[in-house]
Parts: C-alpha cells; structure tokens; sequence
C-alpha cells in the first residue's frame, strides 16, 4: 500500500499513563499507522529489537504484510518509509511490553471511535491552538474598549461597538471550541502582487480625483525618502525561503498598518492606507463575502486607520489580529 503523504488534520498524539513518552501516530484508512522507530520508542525498545519482532510475526502469518503496511515519502529521507498499522503495533506490543500495549489499544479505540463516529478529533495541539487565540481576542476587546475613550475617535462610537460585537461572537464561538463546534479559520493566500510602480500609478489617480474635488493638496501622495517602497518589500519580505506574513490577510493587516504608521508620505497617509489596503484586497478577490458585502465597509476601515494612528508601537500585534480576523470571518 502506497501513498504521498497523510493529512495533517489526521495526526493525534498519544501520550503514556506517566506522560513519560509522547508519540505522533497517524489515522488513516479506519486504523492508526507508526513508523518503527516511532513503535520503538512506544514500547521503549531498540529499534533492532521491534524490527526481529515483525519480521517474525509476518513469517508466521499472524499479520498479513500486504494489507497492514503502507510506505511514504517523509523529511529527510531518501526513499519510502514503511508504517505499520494497529494491528502489527499491538502484535509487536504484546511480544515486549504487554501492559503499554493494552494501554495504547485503549487509546487507538477511543481515538477510531471519534473519528469513525464523529469524523474528527480534538487534539491537544488544536485546542491549545484555540487557547492562544481564545486570549488574543480576550486582549483585543480590552484593546478596544481602552481606546473607544480616545477623543480622535469622537463620532466613530458605533463603528467601535460593531468591532467589539464582532469579537464578541468570535470568543463565544471559541468558547464552544471544546465541544467541536468550531473549526478555526485557515489562512488564505493571495495571488495578485502589488508592486511599486503600480501602487504609485494608483496613488497618483486618487491624487488628481481628490485634488480636482479640492479635498488635497499637491503634498498628498509626495513620497517621504524611500520609506514606501521599503514597505512593500516589507509585506513580500522573507527568511530562510519562508514568507514572514504568508497569509493575504496578513499581508493586507501590514500594508495598511505600515503605511499608517511609518509614514512614507508627507500627507494623506491614512487615506492612502485605506485606498491601497481596499484596492490589494480587490485584486485579490477577496473584497466581498459570498453575500455581496465588503468585509471591512468603509466606516470600519475609517476607525481601523484611526485607531492604528493613536496606537502605540507595542500595540500593532493586538491591531494586525483585529485586522485579520474580521477579513477571516
């Protein structure tokens, strides 16, 4: 039996009574799969040993080879690994450490039993996952109800309370996470690059619009050193070949934020924020729900950039999670 990889939402962790070994088993096809190695360390014998002990229970035909082992390619391997499904990792249990195998049959029951019947299952890793996010909502409501008060904010009191409800209904959500619920929200990626000639082009349009409505003067859009184009590098930049901020919702959050913030032009830095930050989501297709209704309107976006303005440095963690949530949800 031969496939190219197993799905990461199908890796469960099985820890010992004593939570003296932790191991990384596999469900798929109905049962659970380990390498030798992994069967090694499960059992707490030299790998030679568990080897000898499979050998000899596929010679004596107490477990078919064909249908209980499946290879794949993994990191740092040259070729097919060998996996040895439920059956052979109890077989190989019973002959070494009989009570750790009648311990992990009870685990590998209950965790088929949730996946046969229920079709997933929590495990430690997700539920932490969902802790962690639980509290970053917890410090964003904090955040915004701290700077609702501010007075630059005078008038956008309703825009601030539709953030609050929004985060609101994302932490009962979460809450419910336990009784599998909820399954949290997955990074989108973008295809569409804004580049810099082209973000240029965009500004200098906005610039002759606003102007002709005298709403600008001739400093809107007059770039500031190189600061803006450093941005753009900024949203694209990488480290060891991996994207610092590899979702769209990320790259959006900091293009609007960094804009903001640094301030790479000598006037009209949150409307061109706000202008550039609608323009990269519509051009990635990712503007509207599937309902036809923008996923940040523009009272929002305008209370977004006037928060980011007021806030401090240490705070722009709290903001780009405000960001990227509500254009997830």
């Amino acid at each position: 039996m031969k496939q190219d990889k197993f799905k990461k939402d199908k890796i469960v962790i099985y820890k010992s009574p004593k939570n003296e070994i932790e191991v990384e088993a596999r469900f798929e096809g109905e049962t659970i799969w380990l390498r030798q190695d992994e069967i090694a360390r499960l059992y707490g014998k030299e790998r030679t040993v568990i080897t000898k002990h499979i050998n000899k229970i596929f010679a004596d035909k107490e477990v078919d080879r064909k249908s209980n082992v499946q290879f794949l390619h993994i990191a740092n391997s040259d070729k097919p690994v060998a996996f040895y499904n439920l059956d052979v990792i109890l077989a190989v249990g019973y002959r070494t450490n009989s009570a750790r195998a009648i311990h992990f049959r009870k685990w590998a029951t209950n965790v088929l039993k949730n996946y046969l019947f229920k079709g997933y299952i929590i495990n430690e890793k997700r539920l932490l996952q969902a802790k962690n996010q639980f509290k970053e909502l917890q410090g964003a409501i904090s955040f915004l109800q701290e700077k609702s008060k501010h007075e630059l904010l005078a008038g956008q009191e309703q825009e601030i309370f539709n953030l609050l409800a929004n985060y609101s209904k994302t932490l009962t959500l979460l809450e419910q996470y336990d009784k599998e619920k909820l399954s949290l929200i997955k990074n989108t990626k973008g295809k569409f690059i804004l580049k810099y000639e082209e973000a240029i082009n965009v500004i200098s349009e906005i610039k002759k619009d606003l102007i002709a409505k005298k709403e600008a003067s001739d400093f809107f859009g007059r770039e500031n050193s190189d600061k803006f184009k450093g941005i753009l590098g900024n949203i694209y930049q990488t480290f060891d070949r991996k994207e610092l901020y590899p979702s769209l919702e990320e790259k959006s959050a900091h293009l609007l934020y960094f804009i903001i913030k640094d301030h790479p032009f000598v006037d009209g830095n949150k409307r061109i924020a706000s202008f550039l930050f609608v323009y990269y989501l519509d051009k990635n297709d990712f503007l509207y729900r599937s309902t036809g209704e923008k996923k940040i309107n523009n009272n929002t976006l305008t209370a977004l950039a006037i928060l980011i303005a007021i806030s401090n440095p240490s705070e722009k963690d709290k903001l780009i999670k405000i960001i990227t949530n509500l254009l997830a949800t």
